[in-house]
């Protein structure tokens, strides 16, 4: 008999029994519960078992843990307390490491215990770390309401650091302010930094508005974080407020590279270029080297305001820097030359980015291709992309999508053809075939009558999730456009507009701000030692610089390419694109209402669509109407959308309003593109103010854009029609020095010209 007690309690690993009844006891008991969970009243005792015991049969490695729970239930009185302390943690151990769903059959035990105070943290703190959310969330509802905010503060660490943080999210915003002391800054840290990827404003603003309530930690990672997080969703005064409050933190929070870096990236979102180079100044005068980061922020946010000669000075600074050479900046510099249609220099910086050895990549031959496309080099963007294409180097699938939008721009049937293979070879490589090349597509057809192409396309990609989801979506659609539509009035009433033209002005300004922000920095007083007076300034009027509502540096995107979450918005841009080319406004504002009423929120492109309608059919109370909903929905204008403001108000006879907006919205770091000069330029020359109109081909000049056809064809247009001939030939012969092609429009124009001159010299003679 002694030979099997001993290899049962060699096996066992467990304490040593302290006498042989002891030893008999648990032996018997282990027999029995490796055969069968369940233990009859009758093997146990009349008087509570011996710890020992209870601890030899819990750190049994034989048995299954669904006996050791049976065992515990059954041998082990709620009121046993001195028990508890020792036998509590065993079977959490045992039962978490063999069959974690056994931990909340616990739950009721823990809870009728005398003291749940000293059994539930430790309950808990089990649950969380065997990913039992439901079961801890269960105990968290059941708690005694004193012990409720311990064990929240406990559990918080552990929800965050679970591995399904997003799905945790909802606990920890309710756990979070009942809780006897927040988390520690390392798990709050790691929580943001979740929620800010995730792109999770409202969960990441609730949990920094908790902390805010505590106390901001002085730790440089949480405030760089939250910097970088509400610059991202242009809350450009939350961004400066923090950068202020760490420099005020006692003891101070010194800013580091990443803090420069999140402060002039949220500059740079909220369309502050210019602070953003003082900012960026500052920072190397503080003794801190820019690297990658903070070099990429500065050029992306000058090419796209078309401030080049900044944007090259920064570039070469970075070449002559220690900072690692960064293909997207390189991306940035070329994207910002060809839309500012300096087409030789884009070019030339090509060919330095292949001789300082950059790698190019898939983005930087779209840009080159596309750019090539939009400044009238058409053949050489087709021969890179064929040229490309033999050799196998990097082309993506937006690629192929800008060759399908040229080919099908024009509608010829061989182009349309030879964009129909281009699809057919996108599926062959595994490129998604999206939205928008569909509707290239479907553009294509329509204008060359080749519909015949048309059943091709479908049999490439009907086996997609692309057009499944779009046929159903437009069977849907169509049966919600049945209704009763007044195309008498193009569905304008559905955009109502009381106001006048002083409301156009507020536009610029939105209700609660003002314009102090337009001119030089007040006389507040300055910290003679600070290494940021700048950022200083503009964190002391933070409120005045939030321009959310105001301007986006980034224009609107028919399709937002966020996966199945966008598509009924993609879907009805799209279709809204193409209802709107057709004319067809009254079935876009039928489909925008019904779009809106299902709770749907559109994008800057549906209202820039919208508007673009409106004005051409000269509906502009309803194009106030519009910005006035978009303000509303937090939807923020882009360049595009300040276009449409000045060709409405040039139709209007209001240029000089127009001209009044531009330069406030230049003072608030606003820029303008080439087509905003080239509309307020027409409209000037349509009421005769000539000399303003020169002095806006100067402007572009001095801006670092250059003047494109519609530029000269303007003004020698309108020149020529106030018997200006002698300036309208001098634009005439600029535009042959800076080597612009004419177009059919120029042909035109110049046709007048000619008449106009033989007419002068008639006249003369």
């Amino acid at each position: 008999m002694a030979a099997p007690i001993r290899r049962g309690l060699s096996s066992a690993a467990a304490t040593p029994l302290s006498s042989l009844t002891d030893a008999l006891l648990a032996t018997r008991l282990a027999s029995h519960l490796l055969t069968t969970p369940h233990l009859p009243a009758s093997l146990l005792p009349a008087t509570p078992l011996p710890l020992p015991v209870h601890l030899h049969i819990l750190r049994h490695p034989a048995l299954p843990p669904a006996s050791k729970l049976s065992f515990f239930l059954a041998a082990t009185p709620p009121a046993a307390s001195p028990l508890l302390a020792s036998t509590f943690p065993a079977l959490l151990r045992a039962l978490a490491a063999g069959s974690p769903p056994l931990l909340d059959a616990l739950l009721p035990f823990a809870l009728s215990s005398p003291c749940p105070a000293a059994l539930l943290p430790a309950l808990l703190a089990s649950l969380l770390s065997a990913s039992r959310l439901d079961a801890a969330l269960a105990l968290l509802d059941a708690a005694p309401p004193d012990l409720l905010p311990r064990l929240a503060a406990a559990a918080l660490p552990s929800l965050i650091a679970s591995p399904d943080l997003v799905a945790a999210v909802p606990a920890i915003r309710r756990l979070l302010p009942i809780a006897s002391h927040p988390p520690p800054v390392r798990a709050t840290n790691r929580l943001l930094l979740a929620l800010s990827k995730e792109d999770l404003s409202d969960d990441f603003r609730h949990v920094f508005d908790e902390m805010s309530r505590r106390g901001l930690p002085s730790n440089v990672r949480f405030y760089n974080i939250c910097i970088h997080a509400f610059g991202k969703w242009r809350q450009l005064d939350i961004s400066l407020r923090l950068f202020a409050a760490m420099k005020a933190a006692t003891p101070p929070v010194t800013p580091d590279i990443c803090t420069y870096n999140s402060v002039i990236r949220a500059l740079v979102v909220g369309g502050r270029v210019t602070d953003a180079l003082v900012a960026f100044d500052e920072m190397k005068s503080a003794g801190i080297e820019p690297d990658a980061f903070t070099y990429r922020a500065i050029v992306s946010g000058c090419c796209k305001s078309f401030r080049m000669d900044d944007a090259l000075r920064v570039f070469h600074e970075m070449r002559g820097s220690s900072a690692a050479s960064d293909v997207v900046v390189y991306n940035s510099l070329l994207d910002g030359l060809f839309k500012a249609k300096k087409l030789d220099e884009a070019c030339g910086f090509f060919e330095t980015m292949v001789a300082d050895g950059i790698q190019c990549s898939a983005s930087t031959h779209n840009t080159v291709i596309d750019g090539l496309f939009k400044n009238g080099r058409a053949e050489a963007a087709c021969r890179l992309f064929y040229e490309l294409r033999r050799k196998g180097q990097l082309l993506d699938g937006i690629a192929y999508s800008i060759m399908v939008r040229e080919f099908c721009k024009e509608g010829v049937g061989d182009q349309v053809a030879e964009a129909l293979e281009l699809v057919k070879e996108m599926e062959q490589r595994g490129f998604v075939v999206d939205l928008v090349t569909i509707t290239s597509l479907l553009i294509g057809f329509n204008k060359s009558k080749r519909w015949d192409l048309e059943e091709q396309i479908v049999k490439f990609i009907r086996d997609g999730s692309v057009l499944p989801d779009a046929v159903r979506w437009k069977s849907n659609m169509m049966v919600a456009l049945r209704g009763p539509q007044d195309r008498g009035k193009d569905g304008t009433p559905m955009f109502s507009f009381d106001g006048n033209m002083d409301d156009v002005m507020s536009l610029v300004n939105p209700v609660g701000r003002t314009d102090t922000d337009e001119g030089p920095p007040n006389n507040d007083p300055k910290d003679d030692w600070s290494l940021s007076p700048h950022l200083d300034h503009l964190a002391k009027r933070a409120d005045s610089l939030n321009s959310s509502v105001i301007f986006t540096m980034h224009r609107g995107q028919r399709v937002q390419g966020t996966g199945a979450k966008s598509f009924d918005a993609d879907m009805v841009n799209t279709y809204l694109s193409i209802f709107l080319a057709k004319g067809k406004l009254s079935v876009a504002c039928k489909l925008f209402e019904i779009f809106t009423k299902m709770g749907n929120k559109g994008t800057s492109y549906t209202y820039n669509s919208l508007m673009t309608s409106f004005v051409k059919k000269g509906y502009l109370k309803q194009v106030w109407a519009v910005l006035h909903e978009r303000g509303g929905q937090l939807c923020p204008n882009d360049v595009a959308t300040y276009n449409l403001i000045i060709q409405g108000l040039g139709q209007m006879g209001e240029p000089e309003v127009a001209s009044t907006i531009i330069d406030r919205l230049s003072k608030k770091g606003v820029y303008m593109d080439i087509v905003m000069y080239n509309t307020l330029i027409n409209q000037f020359g349509k009421v005769g103010k000539l000399e303003e109109a020169s002095c806006l081909f100067e402007q572009i000049i001095r801006s670092g854009m250059k003047p494109d056809v519609v530029t000269f064809n303007t003004l020698i247009n309108i020149n020529a029609k106030a018997g200006r001939l002698k300036e309208a030939d001098k634009y005439l012969r600029r535009m042959i020095t800076e080597g612009i092609a004419p177009n059919h429009a120029t042909e035109t124009i110049l046709v007048f010209l000619h008449k106009e001159i033989e007419k002068k010299r008639q006249q003369d003679k």
